[in-house]
């Protein structure tokens, strides 16, 4: 019973730490975080931090995992109702620009992440997240005749490489609602060429 309370109280530490993580590397960027500043926000020990994470870039992976988590879940929702896979490729491309907006991801995901776990690293991310759903959203176009299937690994690569650097532009804009607008607009013009209008 004990053992159980240990793991229920480390639970809940640790996503307190998440939590508190998160609200400071959205408002403050990594670098202007400090393992401090989490300590004195969330009122947990050091030791206790460095129980569940043995770094900061440890605890800006829990962020990103956990924000990436919470972000994605009405996407896939909209996903299951898409008529067909095409459809549900141009659901899934234009959430992925969204994000740009919101202020946690834009800043964790977008601005700093790239940075502190490199670009490699950042992609290779990326390879088992977003890349796999449009590997699979692809495969369906081309089971239904849409797409030559020797394509849907360039495609897939093709599309995400659109998302990612719309998102970074519309994260770096002044007028980030104009620049999503605009990011739209050529989304939905560059998937209607690519697939043809019924994409």
């Amino acid at each position: 019973m004990a053992e159980n309370k240990n793991v229920s109280r480390g639970r809940t530490t640790r996503a307190q730490l998440v939590e508190v993580a998160t609200r400071l590397f959205a408002s403050r960027g990594y670098d202007g975080t400090s393992i401090e500043a989490v300590l004195a926000e969330s009122g947990v020990s050091r030791g206790s931090l460095y129980h569940h994470f043995k770094s900061k870039e440890a605890l800006f992976l829990a962020v990103m995992e956990d924000a990436g988590t919470r972000a994605i879940q009405p996407t896939v929702e909209a996903l299951q109702a898409a008529p067909d896979p095409l459809a549900a490729l141009r659901i899934a491309a234009l959430a992925g620009i969204r994000l740009a907006c919101d202020p946690v991801l834009r800043q964790v995901m977008l601005i700093d992440a790239p940075a502190v776990l490199g670009f490699e690293r950042w992609r290779e991310l990326d390879e088992h997240g977003a890349l796999g759903i449009l590997r699979t959203l692809l495969g369906g176009a081309a089971q239904a005749g849409r797409l030559d299937p020797g394509h849907v690994e360039a495609f897939a690569h093709l599309v995400l490489g659109a998302v990612n650097e719309l998102s970074l532009m519309i994260a770096h804009a002044e007028d980030r609602s104009e620049a999503l607008a605009a990011g739209e607009r050529a989304l939905g013009d560059f998937l209607d060429r690519l697939f043809g209008a019924g994409a």
